[in-house]
């Protein structure tokens, strides 16, 4: 392919993460995001699940138990004339370091907000990750049509606790049981709310030129119509007008408002973000950054899933494309094992439904069959060129527990599950040097659980877990062996090995950790590791 078809291919692409606090509405959004974008008929609320009308996004067992997401899934979809790769993120509680490490995979992000509850604590958590990338983020507030906080109260939210300038592209008209719908200030239309009653995804607006339109009066009633021109009025006064340089460098968020359960507002949030967010850029690799435009294929591993398909004890690893384009049979390097290797299929994704590509672009991301060679960072590359893309870490643990098995004669089964779920990276495993338990960690308590019922699900395991006697861990390393080598006879009973063999430091506590630390000041404790 010519460089200038390769170019347009490329701006055409638009991959993105959704990310929210529990409840906001993320999985209805996606869901209405694929259903404008026409890649489902019906979108099945989460309210429909007793009629097992399961989230298009969820396919895990426990998920569909308890109407959440608990790991990652990928969509694309084509919309007007882009390519849109949607990565949706856990919304439970206690998400994983599955969460963080999508977040690598992306170009920028959707924050979905309860316009009821306002900017929530997993927010916060995500937005730091956003802001440690520069990713830059467009905010939908949602459920307008139930009562909630004031539009106002919620920018300033954002601005407070987020650390980031909003600036609204639409605005409601009313909330509630007096909601009557958002005009569209990026496009300057005004859409009529109808209560019960789902929106087409052709349905557009009414065209007001100027707020001072009589067709305001007519369409919402004067007093209303005098509310919005009231507000609209504020807005050019006090907001700093959009500027789309500061929206890419993350220091602006365009913000728009609606119900995604009523399919309202949904349309004028992807219409924009087609047009505003940026498409793949320069990601960080070694020795030097990697630009989408180049002519050679590379992209990097963020993610393993086990048995999406139980039935074929399948593993598809996740590979964002960087640079180049992808054709069935290329030949490519993988970078961690030094050997060429052919990649004879790739699939896209609709959730748990896949199917075969005869090419993918930078920006994509696509599945590739794993048969145990493929790991969370790896790098390939059509170039034999030593190159390494950076920046998708481990994050040390912050919870413990020990796995408890119910029928010994399953060992070998809980062996394997475990070290395939840890390749996954959701959760991590860890092996005392001195014992032969396993010790599982994770960045959220809910991750045991799931764990657990993947075991018995997936692999025929009946396990449990109790708690473990540790509340921090770390991973160790020296400069000079002998200095490790002391160290490690002197702590054998809190060392173990992880699923990839490197060293941990398991403490009892925070507390005994800091103290350990300033008792071997030659020993680096590491609180997150790289994926190599």
């Amino acid at each position: 392919m010519n460089s200038s078809k390769l170019a347009k291919k490329i701006a055409s692409r638009r991959t993105f993460g959704i990310i929210s606090h529990p409840d906001a509405g993320k999985t209805t959004l996606t869901e209405k995001l694929l259903l404008f974008g026409g890649a489902i008929q019906l979108a099945g609320s989460v309210k429909a699940r007793k009629a097992a009308s399961y989230a298009t996004s969820d396919w895990m067992a426990i998920e569909k138990e308890r109407g959440i997401s608990v790991t990652s899934s990928v969509m694309q979809f084509i919309y007007r004339d882009y390519t849109v790769n949607l990565l949706d993120t856990p919304g439970h509680q206690d998400f994983s370091e599955d969460t963080y490490r999508v977040l690598t995979a992306v170009d920028s992000a959707l924050m979905v907000i309860d316009h009821n509850k306002g900017v929530e604590l997993q927010t916060e958590k995500l937005m730091e990750v956003c802001r440690m990338r520069n990713t830059p983020v467009i905010t939908f507030v949602n459920k307008l049509d139930r009562e909630g906080l004031e539009p106002l109260e919620i920018l300033t939210q954002i601005e407070d606790k987020l650390q980031i300038e909003c600036v609204p592209l639409s605005w409601p008209v009313g909330m509630g049981k007096q909601f009557k719908g958002v005009y569209d200030l990026y496009r300057g239309q005004l859409h009529l709310f109808a209560p019960g009653r789902d929106r087409h995804p052709e349905e557009g607006g009414v065209l007001i030129k100027k707020p001072n339109d009589p067709l305001l009066d007519k369409l919402l009633g004067g007093p209303v119509a005098d509310k919005l021109r009231e507000d609209l009025e504020l807005l050019a006064g006090a907001a700093n007008p959009y500027e789309h340089q500061e929206f890419l460098r993350a220091a602006q968020t365009p913000v728009f408002f609606g119900s995604a359960i009523n399919n309202f507002g949904v349309k004028e949030l992807l219409d924009a973000f087609v047009e505003l967010a940026p498409p793949p850029g320069c990601r960080p690799a070694e020795p030097r950054p990697i630009c989408p435009e180049e002519e050679e294929f590379s992209g990097f591993i963020f993610k393993v899933q086990a048995n999406m398909n139980p039935a074929h004890r399948d593993r598809i690893a996740f590979l964002r494309i960087c640079s180049g384009s992808f054709s069935p049979g290329m030949k490519v390097w993988h970078q961690r094992l030094g050997k060429e290797v052919i990649m004879p299929n790739a699939t896209t994704f609709m959730a748990q439904d896949r199917s075969h590509i005869a090419a993918a672009f930078a920006g994509d991301i696509i599945g590739i069959y794993n048969h145990g060679t493929i790991k969370i960072g790896d790098t390939f590359s059509t170039a034999k060129s030593a190159i390494r893309f950076s920046g998708v870490p481990n994050f040390a643990p912050e919870h413990f527990r020990r796995v408890i098995l119910k029928n010994p004669i399953r060992a070998k089964h809980l062996a394997k599950g475990l070290r395939q779920l840890a390749e996954e990276g959701a959760i991590q495993v860890f092996r005392p040097l001195f014992g032969g338990e396993f010790i599982l960690g994770a960045v959220g308590v809910l991750q045991f659980e799931v764990t657990v019922a993947r075991l018995k699900a997936e692999y025929g395991v009946d396990a449990d877990y109790e708690p473990a006697p540790y509340g921090a861990a770390r991973w160790v390393s020296a400069d000079e062996g002998k200095v490790m080598s002391e160290f490690a006879a002197k702590n054998q009973a809190n060392l173990a090995l992880d699923s990839d063999e490197h060293l941990t430091f398991l403490s009892e506590s925070p507390w005994m950790l800091s103290r350990t630390m300033e008792l071997y000041p030659r020993i680096t404790f590491h609180k997150t590791r790289e994926h190599c």
